[in-house]
């Protein structure tokens, strides 16, 4: 079965939140609100939640910003 990623689910790799914080830099409340608001897409694993490490990266392209 494809992942929203395209990608079969077998070879999609999961993060957890405090992963995703760690590599983002951010807060865990942070990713949190990220997924509360739909702008990181998120599976519910019983009352944790897993992030896309495909979704981790598509999300920081997306925010990059080009400063100067």
């Amino acid at each position: 079965m494809p992942s929203p990623t395209g990608r079969p689910l077998g070879e999609v790799r999961f993060l957890t939140v405090a992963e995703v914080a760690a590599a983002m830099r951010v807060s865990k409340m942070t990713v949190y609100r990220l997924v509360h608001s739909g702008e990181m897409p998120a599976v519910r694993v019983g009352r944790s939640f897993r992030v896309p490490e495909q979704a981790v990266h598509s999300y920081l392209q997306e925010s990059f910003v080009e400063a100067g």
